[in-house]
């Protein structure tokens, strides 16, 4: 019986491990791409002497990702010499299936990858399709640059947009481990990395190499070699005395700022040890009334016009899709204004009138929800583009930017609104483009603004040694309350129009980003 036609999950193990299955087409393809691949990355120098690795897991949509069968290169081989039966099978478990034949002398008896136990925690944690084990020089030298770094940074190149999650404007974060004398001791550490950093797809080890995981193998390698051209740029900036962490990649700065925890002076002002800024914006960088006055209205007024236009597009399609999920889930729990969104066969005009009258209500009630924050990205953008809207901020904030971005402190994003709508905002100013100072954005995908974990989330992915090395500064009560909760100092921002705050809030406060 094929493995197509079994729905139970042990006649299913059974199918995928017969000989028959081991033996068939989807098994050899993967075999020869592997092959393939380890004599390509040996010509870029990422598998010489017979080091690095490669596995992949074999893909059959007729197999849960999770029981797909794992074909892995082999140990102490010379990567671009080796064919398909040199392969070795594992079953999702890590379990062996099958393994080459000795070679006569002068070859090495077979043995899997030393790798194998590193892989499988990106199959087990991460759910990959893939993993690239690399000794390329470049992933080797970028942690010696600085020998007590525990992350590689970088931010602003075209390349990090390789990288699964990030854009331009993006930092991109690389935990460094520290290498053993073995492979295999290397698992735990590894492991460790990975529940540290949830958005990271790579783990450097230190004075060795780099492990990259992705959905599939194209990913996989894609990332791959983006991530070798991001070192070999760090290195090269390092000899031209250009700092590759800043927006501005301006000189090295000969006083680095100490990797510790900082804290607010009695005056409210930053000492030079802290580390990052997260700054809200609705109240906080820029006035609640050109949200509520200018962008609310302008999406309000466009969302028809724009469904209409791109309709068709990826982009909306995915758009449409997250309404409708928020919607029947609206419509679940009797959310007022929820009006059900007839299938794509009552046409295209009937959806968009049902999408326009949830949208509506959605704005009206001022949802903080993913769904309604992506279409008034995409919306927004449209403005921006055709000049018909403009970012606004206070007049303190590009000098204050700036002034930050010199100290050396890196500063963060963190709203309400899409990512895309954040950096539409500050890219279209009349102060200019303020993104050079931005080293990335957060929005409602990270959690509620309202909720601790959110913020422990963003702790996690800026990788500071505590917590206290982020200032938060918002005009929320309830947020600030959940960013001290997770441990950051806060700041409430008092701007015009901004709503009152609850008598002995005991938090700090300040009316321009000059008072700090």
């Amino acid at each position: 019986m094929a493995a197509a036609q079994l729905t139970v999950n042990g006649g299913l193990k059974m199918a995928t491990t017969s000989q028959a299955y081991l033996e068939g087409d989807k098994v050899k393809e993967t075999k020869a791409l592997i092959a393939e691949l380890c004599r390509h990355f040996y010509n870029q120098g990422w598998v010489s002497g017979t080091g690095g690795s490669i596995t992949i897991k074999v893909h059959d949509d007729s197999v849960p990702k999770s029981q797909q069968l794992i074909v892995m290169s082999p140990s102490g081989v010379q990567k671009e010499r080796m064919v398909d039966e040199d392969m070795y099978i594992l079953s999702s478990d890590g379990s062996i299936l099958s393994a080459p034949l000795a070679k006569p002398t002068p070859h090495k008896p077979p043995k899997c990858s030393d790798c194998a136990p590193l892989f499988m925690k990106a199959y087990e944690m991460r759910n990959a399709g893939a993993v690239i084990h690399s000794h390329g020089m470049e992933s080797c030298l970028v942690t010696m640059l600085n020998p007590l770094a525990k992350e590689f940074r970088i931010t602003h190149m075209e390349m990090i947009k390789g990288i699964q999650g990030h854009g331009y404007y993006d930092e991109l974060v690389v935990p460094i481990i520290e290498n053993t004398a073995y492979e295999r001791e290397l698992t735990e550490s590894l492991a460790e990395a990975i529940k540290a950093y949830p958005k990271t797809t790579a783990v450097l080890v230190r004075n060795h190499g780099i492990y990259v995981w992705g959905d599939s193998w194209i990913s996989a390698k894609t990332q791959s070699e983006c991530y070798h051209y991001l070192f070999d740029a760090a290195i090269k900036l390092h000899q031209l005395g250009i700092d590759w962490t800043t927006p501005t990649h301006g000189p090295v700065q000969n006083a680095k700022i100490p990797a510790k925890a900082g804290t607010l002076a009695p005056n409210g002002s930053i000492k030079p040890s802290r580390r990052c800024i997260v700054l809200d914006i609705e109240g906080t960088t820029t006035p609640i009334s050109f949200v509520t006055d200018v962008l609310f209205p302008y999406a309000r007024n466009n969302v028809e016009r724009h469904l209409d236009a791109t309709y068709d597009s990826a982009e909306t399609q995915q758009d449409i899709k997250l309404l409708r999920a928020q919607v029947q889930q609206d419509l679940e729990n009797g959310v007022a204004g929820a009006v059900c969104i007839p299938s794509d066969d009552a046409g295209k005009m009937e959806v968009i009138a049902a999408l326009v009258a949830n949208v509506e209500a959605m704005i009206k009630a001022d949802r903080k929800i993913t769904a309604l924050k992506e279409l008034q990205g995409h919306i927004w953008q449209t403005g921006f583009q055709k000049n018909e809207l403009e970012g606004l901020v206070f007049d303190d904030v590009p000098a204050a930017l700036e002034k930050w971005t010199a100290l050396g402190i890196k500063v963060y994003i963190y709203s309400s609104g899409s990512r895309l709508a954040q950096r539409l905002l500050f890219g279209h100013t009349k102060h200019g483009d303020l993104r050079k100072y931005l080293y990335g954005f957060f929005d409602t995908t990270v959690g509620n603004k309202r909720e601790t974990k959110s913020y422990a989330e963003i702790t996690a992915s800026l990788g500071v040694d505590n917590p206290s090395e982020i200032l938060f500064v918002t005009d929320v009560y309830q947020e600030a309350t959940a960013a001290k909760a997770a441990g950051l100092e806060v700041i409430i921002s008092i701007r015009p129009g901004n709503g009152p705050l609850p008598d002995n809030h005991g938090f700090r406060t300040i009316r321009s980003f000059s008072e700090i």
